[in-house]
């Protein structure tokens, strides 16, 4: 498995009409696209800082992984998402065999047309980790 880059860090916000002006005229970023991923109960919006994402997480239902999240921890910083290349069904097997306990066994789809997988994060030393291929 090789891992490229970060592809993006995870927030989980209560409302993205609140967190975006934040990021926007507070830090200067720019909100490049915004998406529902309804398999995952959860819009999100993207802004790009060098190679790297922050991907804000705005749950669409209170029993959603992000609802339940935000209630259980509050808004902050959900996931960290790395980039593995086009082998990530690959690095799931090789993690799975180093007895990384996975929450996805295959990729699933994604915002932005990424095929993603999650790591446990009673595996990952605390972080829930997502890989993420194109």
């Amino acid at each position: 498995m090789k891992i490229s880059h970060i592809e993006h860090i995870g927030i989980a916000v209560k409302s993205l009409e609140e967190a975006i002006p934040f990021y926007e005229q507070k830090l200067g970023f720019t909100c490049y696209a915004i998406e529902e991923v309804a398999e995952q109960k959860v819009k999100t919006a993207f802004f790009q800082v060098g190679e790297t994402k922050i991907e804000l997480l705005e749950s669409t239902d209170p029993e959603g992984p992000i609802g339940k999240f935000i209630e259980k921890k509050g808004e902050g910083v959900h996931h960290i998402a790395f980039a593995v290349g086009d082998g990530l069904q690959l690095a799931l097997d090789e993690l799975g065999a180093k007895g990384i306990q996975l929450i996805d066994k295959a990729p699933r789809k994604g915002a932005e047309g990424l095929n993603i997988a999650f790591l446990h994060p009673k595996s990952t030393l605390g972080v829930l980790t997502e890989l993420c291929s194109k």
